[in-house]
């Protein structure tokens, strides 16, 4: 079943505030479990979990910042006096 984009929108906010936070946490104790390596692996392991992290969540991740394509554009963004609006060079 596909996430609409309301839900990807709320799951990606829950991730980014308690998943990512517990991810590090879990990272940083699990190589605390060995001998401190050199500056240099230990800065390839973290990177590596960095990047590892967001593969499972990347269709989560996909369009979140877009315009929801749901929506009406007449509404979107919400600009009741209109300051925002994109202008034709006629107009400015």
């Amino acid at each position: 079943m596909a996430l609409g984009y309301k839900a990807r929108k709320r799951l990606a906010i829950l991730v980014l505030v308690v998943g990512l936070p517990l991810y590090i946490i879990a990272a940083v104790w699990v190589v605390s479990l060995f001998n401190r390596p050199p500056i240099w692996a230990e800065f390839l392991v973290y990177a590596v979990l960095g990047f590892l992290w967001m593969l499972p969540l990347k269709k989560v991740f996909l369009g979140v910042g877009k315009a929801d394509p749901d929506e009406d554009e007449a509404n979107y963004p919400h600009d009741p006096a209109g300051k925002y609006a994109l202008k034709s060079k006629d107009q400015e």
